[in-house]
Parts: C-alpha cells; structure tokens; sequence
C-alpha cells in the first residue's frame, strides 16, 4: 500500500484532500483528483454508528486501488475513543505511507500511536487544541526520534476551544498558526495549512493559501475538489522560483565559487546555505506534471 518507501523520498505535499472513509463514490473519485495526496478520514466525517463499515470500505478499497504515487494518509479517531484499536488494526494491515492522530497533545499520545501502528507509516499529528498548540514544540522534539514527519493544523476544533469566530485573515488565529510552523520547521518536519470550509468562495480560498504559503506552510489540508487547483498553485514553485535555484547551484557550482561561502548574484548576496535550498526545491521538481488543473503559479 505503501507509495512512499521507509527511505521517504522529496514529495510535494501542496493539496492533500480529506475524503470521507464511509463514502466509497468519494473515495472511487479521488482517484482521478490532481492532488498530491489523499487524507481518509476515519474521525469526524464518519457517524459514530458507522465506524465500523467505514474500516471494512476503506480496506477494500485501499487493498485494490491504484493511487498513483499519490500519498496514502488514514486519519484515525483519537486514542481516548473505543475506536482508537480497531483504526490502528486497520492502519498494521493497509500500510498506508502515514497515520494521522487527530487532537495530539502529549508525547505519550504519539509514543501510543507508534507502537501500535508498527514500523511502516510515517506519524502526522493533528494540532487543533489549546493544548496541542501549547505542546507544539514539545511534540516535533520528541516527535523525531519516533518517526513524526507531519503537523497539520485543525482550526475549526481550535476555533471552537478558544471561542475565536471565523474572521478575514484568520488575524487572530496567525500567531498560533506561526508558533505550529516554527515548532514544525525547528525539528525538521513539515507543516500543512488547515481546511478552509467554505469550498464555494474560492477567491476567498486562493487568498487563504497565499497567506498560508507566505506563513510558511507546506500545503494545506482540502475538503473539496475544487480547491485543488488554487492549492497547487500556491504551495506549489513559481517558475521564478525555480529560475532563481536553478540560477543559484550554477553559481555556486563554478570554479570560482569553490572557496566562497557568499557570492554577488545579479546585484543580490547569496549565502551558500541556500545552495541546499535551492538543490531540496530541484530534486522534487519531477513529481510536478502541469496540467490545467496543477499549474506551476507563475512568476
């Protein structure tokens, strides 16, 4: 099931759309979806009277579908339910790339998760409490050594715990958005933007994921299909972008830049450290294919 070996090579993870484990149409069509990946949700888009056939459709589904290299993330119910061993079961016997703990806010909860999800997936943990928002760093940090690769953000819980209402620009929400990111990007892991619930406003979704990009997210967690093209686009390299790195290794890389660790580049002052920068955006570059639906944003 795996399509992200143990050794996880570079991925974009611009667009990665929930899809409800119980609805085997939506699951059927995700397949056709230009997203980088798909997060099948075991947790709140699932009744609770409905838990148990959501495992049994996703595992039938999962043991037969061709994801296409896309990324395979089951999101499971929180290890305080009843449901908690049965979604782990599931997760040992599909082996998706990763699991996704939602309401995570204690080491031991992510030390839980990984002895009974085994070896195989990658942990990604849901930050959408007080608590866990509080716990951020602490989490990445411990996180490491057990295998965390992924924060995902979940406002609409963190909303409601902090009684902060839906606003323009998520103003009130940045600092604690920004306090994910740095505690995501202090321990080398990666961090996805939350949903945004209004699929049929997408201007105010394509501002949403340009604020999200500029704050340093990697992607950002969809609930609709047509989100997916702003998502891409915004979270994805501009042809500048890959301009200026490919520009910067041809600099660094040339003779006379063997013994310097900051070179003049068209008027600008370029350390080496962004070579590594610059190499990490090239080596994923093959995993884009523009299409209509997946553009390269523009310069």
């Amino acid at each position: 099931m795996q399509t992200n070996p143990p050794n996880r090579r570079p991925r974009f993870r611009r667009s990665l759309i929930s899809v409800p484990a119980i609805n085997l149409r939506a699951l059927e069509k995700s397949l056709s979806l230009p997203c980088d990946g798909m997060i099948f949700d075991l947790e709140d888009s699932v009744a609770d009277g409905s838990k148990a056939e959501a495992r049994d459709i996703l595992r039938q589904f999962l043991q037969h579908a061709d994801l296409n290299g896309r990324e395979a993330i089951i999101r499971v119910n929180s290890r305080d339910t009843r449901w908690f061993a049965e979604d782990l079961a599931l997760v040992e016997a599909i082996k998706p790339d990763a699991v996704l703990l939602p309401k995570a806010e204690r080491v031991e909860d992510l030390d839980r998760l990984r002895t009974a999800a085994g070896a195989g997936p990658a942990l990604w943990a849901m930050i959408e409490t007080p608590k866990a928002v509080l716990a951020a760093s602490e989490l990445a940090k411990a996180g490491a050594a057990l295998g965390l690769e992924c924060l995902v953000v979940g406002l609409n819980d963190l909303r409601k715990k902090t009684r902060v209402p839906p606003g323009l620009g998520r103003q009130y929400l940045v600092p604690w958005l920004m306090q994910v990111v740095l505690a995501a990007r202090a321990y080398g892991l990666e961090v996805i933007d939350a949903v945004s619930n209004d699929f049929r406003d997408l201007d105010g979704f394509a501002a949403e994921c340009s604020q999200g990009r500029s704050m340093g997210f990697d992607g950002k967690m969809l609930i609709h299909p047509a989100q997916i093209e702003a998502a891409n686009q915004y979270f994805g390299p501009s042809e500048a972008e890959i301009a200026e790195a490919r520009a910067i290794v041809a600099a660094f890389s040339a003779p006379e830049a063997a013994n310097l660790n900051v070179i003049n580049l068209d008027g600008r002052m370029i350390e080496r450290l962004h070579v590594a920068e610059a190499e990490h955006l090239l080596s994923k570059l093959s995993l884009l294919e523009p299409t209509p639906s997946s553009p390269i944003q523009k310069g």
